[in-house]
């Protein structure tokens, strides 16, 4: 499914607050998934939230991929918490290219405008989603009904080992 011209371009959307037990089970399920739709290491597109959004990106590096980052607002870092920085930073220097949306203040209209910007730039989607719905425009059940309804071809996982934290 790699498109003729480069890595396939593969867009995560998924829960950030996860349980510890879930971080290694979630990032099997994506290795799969990336094997799956490609031979070849792909290109991820990322938001790098905590939780789904960075197993995401050490998983494409590990499996000799590359990663771009769209940062929802220019504050977005200030909404990591301070013990996750480093590993914020530390993957923020590792992609490719960094995006910005224009947004200046982290919310829900920030982040629906990353989720759009995100989908505009991917040929398929993987959701680490438990199914729930969320509470606010940009949470991931939105994501994935975008994506469908853009014909992203869009896979949902979602292992039984993992948790919502």
């Amino acid at each position: 499914m790699a498109g003729e011209h480069g890595p396939l371009r593969v867009g995560v959307a998924g829960h950030i607050h996860l349980t510890p037990g879930s971080v290694r089970p979630i990032a099997d399920a994506l290795r799969a998934e990336l094997h799956r739709l490609s031979d070849r290491p792909v290109h991820g597109v990322t938001c790098l939230a905590d939780g789904t959004d960075q197993i995401f990106a050490r998983v494409v590096l590990a499996t000799g991929g590359t990663y771009e980052v769209i940062l929802p607002a220019a504050d977005y870092r200030d909404t990591i918490t301070a013990a996750r920085r480093a590993e914020f930073d530390e993957l923020l220097a590792r992609a490719s290219t960094v995006i910005h949306t224009g947004h200046q203040h982290s919310g829900t209209a920030a982040y629906l405008a990353a989720n759009q910007e995100l989908l505009s730039r991917v040929q398929c989607l993987v959701a680490v989603w438990d199914g729930s719905p969320g509470c606010h425009a940009a949470a991931t059940d939105r994501t994935v009904a975008a994506a469908r309804q853009r014909g992203i071809p869009t896979t949902v996982l979602w292992p039984a080992q993992a948790r919502r934290a």
